[in-house]
């Protein structure tokens, strides 16, 4: 395993561990589409619904669709795309004016597909989430989509209870400025009484990756098909996904490691 710079991050053979300074980790804090579950599919085809229920005469490709995900938010993606439209300046604000009613359709057809099952958790999510739990460690979220969302997901996942398994959940609508400003982590961080010290973040972008950095989180980021040709060359390690940890006593090791 290499760590963002390209340097390998040693890891002490099974049974072999050696003594080292107790754990601080008090909190993992997961972002939600691409890291928790590869979403961001589900939520072009669910957006691209949404424009044929509105008879837009929009349609958002796989690769139109990476390039608005620079943008954070749906209805800032929403609005991103709009003002890129060669239309004139009534016809815009017009567009503008329907962004509400566009991401409350896109919405409503995004959490039917995971209610479908149609959106698995990413390899590791769940075993590393279980392993959380089992240690006392606290979970949260911080994200730039909806709680719904959030909750639809965690229910189909991981079942009806997962989300009482999160001490605090950062949505959206719960910060001023979206990622890549560190507002939703430092919102998550309040909430949780934690210093950045004793937490980690687990992001899949690099907007992500900044938001996280800037509230001065140790952060993992697990690419995905959407953001894997990103800059995190600033990421504390990067990881094809939660499946290559070893378990929550790693991250451990990392964080004591990586805050001395």
């Amino acid at each position: 395993m290499t760590n963002s710079a390209g340097s390998r991050v040693e890891r002490p053979a099974r049974g072999c561990e050696t003594q080292e300074a107790p754990s601080k980790l008090r909190a993992l804090i997961f972002d939600v589409d691409g890291t928790l579950a590869d979403t961001e599919e589900a939520h072009r085809c669910a957006f691209n619904e949404a424009f044929q229920q509105l008879e837009l005469q929009w349609t958002w490709s796989k690769s139109l669709y990476a390039h608005l995900l620079l943008v954070a938010g749906g209805k800032e993606r929403l609005a991103a795309y709009i003002e890129s439209l060669d239309v004139g300046p009534a016809e815009r604000r017009a567009l503008l004016d329907r962004i509400d009613a566009i991401h409350r359709a896109k919405t409503e057809n995004y959490t039917r597909k995971l209610r479908a099952g149609e959106v698995p958790l990413r390899a590791g999510v769940a075993r590393l989430i279980g392993d959380a739990v089992q240690s006392r460690i606290h979970l949260s979220i911080a994200s730039t989509t909806t709680f719904a969302n959030i909750d639809a997901l965690l229910r189909t996942t991981l079942g009806p209870a997962a989300i009482d398994r999160f001490t605090v959940i950062g949505a959206g609508d719960q910060a001023a400025r979206k990622k890549p400003a560190p507002d939703i982590y430092e919102y998550v961080l309040r909430q949780l009484n934690a210093s950045p010290e004793e937490c980690i973040a687990i992001e899949d972008s690099a907007n992500g990756l900044r938001a996280a950095k800037a509230a001065g989180l140790y952060t993992v980021v697990t690419p995905s098909y959407w953001t894997y040709t990103e800059d995190f060359s600033a990421a504390d390690m990067v990881l094809p996904s939660l499946d290559s940890l070893l378990g929550i006593r790693e991250l451990e090791r990392q964080l004591t490691r990586g805050t001395h």
